[in-house]
């Protein structure tokens, strides 16, 4: 893979300002440098008093936190806004077919392009779905696709996120915080908007509802409660697309259908937006202790009473290793060659890739196959020789568990600071949702950044923050 420049700066390069951040430039160059870390405060002001915080786990001060902001907006010319959209709904589009062919005809599996093992011994294929096609066929009816970019043209997919993607309650939020502080620059510069994204994505639940559906679809979001790291983001949708927030307790199933109490009895939802893991959804099904998720629903599921979304089962597309091969399941089922790149990937359950990462591993990326949030993952230039030697213990006794990637040379973004703009690592999480009449997905995106100087790792819930993400109109 030919990597750009080390550091490929997204607002300056050696020729100067790039075209997307120009107007920008122009404007802050302008500002009272005073007033601006007024602005900063002003804005972490807003969200704590917002309460936009998010839970750390396993840590001795696991409290809620505020996801640092900052307020350089990360910008997009429109022409690669459209590459990216392209490439997004390309993925997206590959993906739910893979999903639906894998838990029905298993084609790919017999074409041999995907290996058998990989999915029959993946803890995420669900044997519950086999044989089972969920309203439209939509298994993803959100995902959010973590994207990188090294150069001026090459943008890498990172990872999908297909079972209960988080963050875009930031990305909402980010746009009305620099709406609120800078009005004045949104009548210089023409952005395109993101605040449709509870309306179009009530809109895109709706049409996901199941055929027994008669009259306007209930709605409803699916929460384990206050005490998720994303509790916030699950009322916020909630509240912004007008509908109900439930917890497992106030569902049950009552003639053949999943109903949610009321002051005036049950009411039968027909789609829920479920943000509760699928181990935890039915306690007849799957983890018989689980409180959080209700008896049963998976009868009325498969019964074609309730939609479910996003659907059981979806999370053996976010396998690392099934990830690496999302480019040979793009041409099998569209055809088409991957618009968006791959970041080359070594799966460390073949003999010979784990020799390779073992033998190299001070300068890869490991992850965990079902990791996210920056977990359980090692950055190999980031670690001492007592990190590396665990870590390759670790990997020899479960080799399958793991996979390992290049470091890549990510962009930069400048962020604000005491000293002026300094230059800090980005990706980029697009929200595309997903129903039968459709792809739509959002103008933009949640940006997360690296905060501290030279890290890699842009997770909140190791230190990353967020910023507005701008696509131009042009």
């Amino acid at each position: 893979m030919n990597n750009a420049d080390p550091h490929f700066s997204e607002m300056l390069t050696e020729q100067g300002v790039r075209p997307p951040y120009s107007s920008y430039e122009t404007w802050f160059s302008e500002q009272d440098s005073s007033r601006l870390a007024k602005k900063a405060r002003d804005a972490e002001a807003f969200f704590r008093r917002t309460g936009i915080t998010f839970n750390v786990y396993g840590q001795a001060d696991a409290q809620e936190r505020l996801i640092p902001f900052d307020l350089v907006p990360r910008i997009l010319s429109g022409s690669e806004w459209l590459k990216l959209s392209k490439g997004i709904e390309q993925r997206v589009r590959a993906v739910n077919a893979f999903l639906h062919d894998i838990y029905n005809r298993q084609e790919i599996l017999r074409a041999g392009i995907v290996p058998i093992d990989l999915i029959a011994n993946n803890e995420a294929f669900l044997p519950q779905m086999i044989d089972f096609s969920p309203p439209g066929n939509v298994f993803t009816h959100i995902v959010g696709t973590d994207i990188v970019r090294t150069g001026e043209d090459e943008f890498f997919v990172l990872e999908d996120n297909a079972r209960t993607p988080s963050g875009v309650s930031y990305m909402l939020e980010n746009r009305e915080t620099m709406l609120q502080m800078f009005p004045e620059l949104f009548s210089k510069i023409k952005v395109q908007p993101v605040s449709d994204y509870p309306k179009n994505l009530r809109r895109s639940l709706a049409a996901s509802a199941p055929q027994s559906c008669s009259g306007h679809p209930c709605v409803a979001v699916l929460t384990p409660g206050i005490h998720n790291s994303a509790y916030f983001e699950h009322s916020f949708l909630a509240d912004q697309m007008g509908v109900e927030l439930v917890e497992g307790h106030d569902l049950r199933v009552v003639d053949g259908h999943i109903a949610m109490r009321t002051t005036r009895g049950y009411k039968v939802i027909d789609v829920l937006y479920r943000r509760v893991d699928d181990d935890y959804l039915d306690p007849l099904s799957f983890n018989p202790t689980s409180m959080l998720g209700v008896a049963g629903i998976m009868d009325v599921y498969r019964a074609g009473n309730v939609t479910i979304a996003n659907a059981p089962g979806t999370g053996v597309a976010d396998d690392k290793a099934v990830y690496s091969y999302i480019p040979d399941i793009i041409e099998f089922y569209t055809g088409e060659r991957a618009i968006l790149k791959n970041v080359e990937t070594h799966r460390c359950a073949e003999p010979d890739a784990l020799k390779y990462v073992l033998d190299n591993l001070a300068d890869l990326v490991v992850k965990e196959v079902h990791g996210s949030g920056g977990y359980g993952m090692l950055v190999g230039p980031a670690a001492n020789k007592r990190e590396l030697a665990a870590f390759a213990a670790k990997l020899k006794a479960r080799p399958a568990n793991y996979i390992a990637q290049p470091t890549l040379s990510l962009s930069t973004v400048p962020i604000f600071t005491k000293k002026g703009l300094s230059p800090r690592h980005v990706d980029l999480r697009p929200f595309a949702m997903v129903s039968p009449g459709g792809i739509e997905i959002t103008p933009g995106g949640l940006t997360r950044v690296a905060l501290k100087a030279g890290s890699l790792v842009v997770n909140s819930s190791q230190g990353g923050g967020t910023k507005d993400t701008w696509v131009l109109e042009d």
